[in-house]
């Protein structure tokens, strides 16, 4: 499948919106943040695509345990990107990471960006809809 167009994701902080999860209950997606609030994705998906996000905070402290196994560089980046690959594959995260670790796989064949939006750190990720 042809990879969509980049555009969605070059304007992705344009789709992004962050309130409670009653005012991003219409979003096509959303990542629930520690505080109870909500990151909602309101851009449209090309057809034969879905969508996931992920988001945390910058500023968050890496839990050790996590930090022991995948390092502490650039965690968050490499947490919501994983995070949105397990979601467009329907597996877990304690699944994922026996094979992948935070890493992208060198077979995906979406498309992803990682923001920096603020405090937050945000994935957007797009991978042909699976049937």
């Amino acid at each position: 499948m042809v990879p969509p167009p980049s555009e969605l994701l070059d304007s992705a902080e344009t789709h992004l919106r962050v309130g409670s999860a009653e005012e991003m209950a219409d979003a096509v997606t959303r990542s629930h943040l520690p505080d109870f609030r909500c990151v909602g994705w309101y851009g449209v998906p090309p057809a034969g695509w879905s969508v996931a996000i992920d988001a945390e905070y910058a500023d968050q402290v890496v839990p050790a345990p996590l930090a022991r196994r995948f390092g502490d560089e650039e965690f968050w980046q490499r947490w919501t990107r994983a995070e949105c690959l397990c979601k467009l594959a329907d597996v877990p995260m304690l699944a994922w990471w026996p094979e992948h670790g935070l890493d992208v796989p060198a077979d995906f064949t979406g498309r992803w960006r990682t923001l920096e939006l603020g405090p937050l750190i945000v994935t957007v990720a797009l991978a042909p809809t699976r049937a």
